[in-house]
């Protein structure tokens, strides 16, 4: 269980919207990650802005780094996504609410047809 200020350190790393692509990208890409060069061809960052970003996420823990031989590899840290996602809903529902349901549980609303 994650403690409010490990949240709050996670959710300020993804309050810019240049770490947010990077880790959204990462999440997309899954458990093999990208090394940096892949990150900056795909995301159009300068090495050293993107360096400075890559080390926001790492120190909240939202991504880890890999060597694989002269390789580093960047991926999402997908059990940290986890806990940050079940604390932030970790009460929902508890009182019954329909608000709370997730959109693909929700059936939506009929639609009239036109006349």
């Amino acid at each position: 269980i994650m403690k409010s200020k490990d949240v709050i350190a996670a959710l300020a790393a993804l309050a810019h919207e240049s770490r947010l692509d990077v880790f959204r990208l990462l999440v997309r890409r899954g458990p093999e990650g990208y090394t940096p060069g892949d990150l900056i061809h795909r995301l159009h960052l300068p090495a050293p802005t993107l360096s400075f970003h890559l080390k926001e996420l790492q120190a909240a823990q939202l991504v880890e780094v890999r060597r694989q031989g002269r390789f580093l590899y960047y991926r999402a840290n997908f059990t940290r996504m986890t806990d940050l996602i079940g604390f932030l809903t970790d009460n929902c529902c508890s009182l019954g609410s329909a608000a709370c349901a997730p959109a693909a549980c929700t059936p939506e609303p009929a639609r009239r047809k036109r006349a």
